[in-house]
């Protein structure tokens, strides 16, 4: 497909809405009728759940990130900057002295917590920027990749790294560069150089994951002085995915701080958003006998899971894949506890079972010269009612008992000088 990299915004126009949460989406075929056919044939659908993506707010803003960012690479490479900076790129080459010409910030970050499904989210938006292939620019004649994903050596080597860079174009383009690369036996210095001029050539938008592994390395700093420098010799944007762990480590400093700007997710709070994704998820049943889900099942998983969508998938997979192996047949709390017990044990310690953060307040006067102030959490799992307080009030009237000591067995309380 021959095409101006300056009209790709009308070759794949950019996606919003509604239209991108329905390209967006992912969900397998699913016929009632399985729960009638036999265990076997369950278990292997059964791990249909792991292909399910429903669209979210996170999925969006990613989306909309990487396209732009893609955007802004391809109109640079018909700019004389990019012209002059060919020149420059093939002095390093030559071992010369050479600069930056036609870079600017064009880095940026996604970090989000573990299992929240920024990676899949990340997938699938480059699947649908991705969807044309290849661009091929008639003059001058350029192959341009929109992006190529790689990711962050373990050690952090910058060397390690920009060879990962030319294997992967080399992959897409079927060209030499990692061969000739390695025959040259160059020094980092000359790689950046042939990793500038190939990106500058043919690389739309550079995505690094793993990126948190820059922040329990030696050569951590180092690895992101190569990018930068990168991006100063090629114009191409770059993107960083990686965990938390990482955002610690470019708060060092300004210069580590400027090059992290970006999106910053975390897991769900107990909303709508997290209630629609188990509602979708939920629906996949593939046990003889299929249950709703109620209020009960959704805050249940909540407190299994805190808000980690991966989590969730993985508990209603392996609850089923448990009621099915036992017969039990059902999808339910029972099935759910032997999986969170049985199978999540090693998570345990980073998924506190937890309630919803929802609560209210009660107060009532003590009559010794406080307030008592009650604070319900809604939970199903725990009966904090107004009905409860009342018994337990009657209770310590009848029995004689310290009220604030009698609640605080059933609920968070704190008392209030007045």
């Amino acid at each position: 497909m021959t095409t101006n990299p300056l009209d790709i915004i009308n070759q794949l126009p950019m996606l919003a809405g509604d239209a991108l949460k329905d390209a967006l989406k992912v969900y397998p075929a699913f016929d009632d009728a399985i729960a009638q056919m036999p265990q076997a044939l369950r278990l292997m659908r059964l791990s249909q759940l792991y292909d399910i993506f429903v669209p979210s707010r996170m999925a969006e803003e990613i989306y909309s990130k990487l396209y732009l960012a893609m955007l802004r690479s391809l109109q640079k490479k018909e700019t004389a900057d990019a012209t002059a900076q060919s020149y420059e790129n093939h002095r390093a080459l030559c071992g010369l002295n050479y600069r930056g010409i036609i870079g600017g910030a064009d880095s940026f970050t996604i970090i989000g917590t573990s299992g929240i499904g920024k990676s899949t989210a990340v997938s699938r938006a480059l699947s649908l920027i991705e969807q044309r292939g290849i661009i091929e620019v008639e003059t001058p004649y350029q192959k341009l990749i929109p992006c190529i994903v790689v990711q962050c050596p373990y050690d952090s080597s910058v060397k390690g790294m920009l060879l990962e860079i030319l294997r992967k174009v080399d992959e897409v383009l079927d060209s030499k560069y990692y061969a000739s690369a390695l025959r040259a036996r160059a020094t980092t210095d000359m790689l950046i150089g042939t990793v500038s001029q190939v990106a500058l050539n043919h690389i739309g938008l550079l995505l690094v994951d793993e990126i948190q592994n820059v922040a329990n390395s030696k050569n951590g700093k180092s690895l992101i002085g190569a990018l930068t420098q990168l991006i100063n010799n090629s114009g191409i944007s770059i993107g960083m995915i990686g965990t938390p762990e990482s955002a610690v480590f470019f708060e060092q400093a300004a210069h580590l701080a400027r090059r992290s700007v970006g999106l910053n997710f975390s897991a769900l709070p107990y909303d709508e958003e997290f209630k629609e994704f188990c509602s979708i998820v939920y629906a996949y049943q593939y046990v003889k006998h299929p249950s709703p889900l109620t209020e009960k099942e959704l805050l249940w998983l909540y407190g299994h899971s805190a808000g980690v969508v991966a989590v969730v998938v993985t508990l209603l997979h392996d609850a089923q894949e448990i009621a099915i192996l036992s017969g039990r047949e059902c999808l339910n709390i029972e099935t759910l506890n032997l999986a969170y017990e049985q199978r999540l044990s090693m998570l345990h310690s980073y998924i506190h079972p937890s309630v919803t953060p929802k609560r209210t307040v009660h107060s009532s006067r003590t009559g010794k010269g406080k307030t008592l102030a009650v604070a319900e959490t809604d939970t199903s799992a725990i009966d904090t009612s107004e009905d409860l307080i009342s018994r337990l009030v009657q209770k310590a009237k009848e029995e004689n008992l310290d009220i604030v000591s009698l609640l605080a067995k059933h609920i968070s309380v704190t008392e209030v000088q007045i």
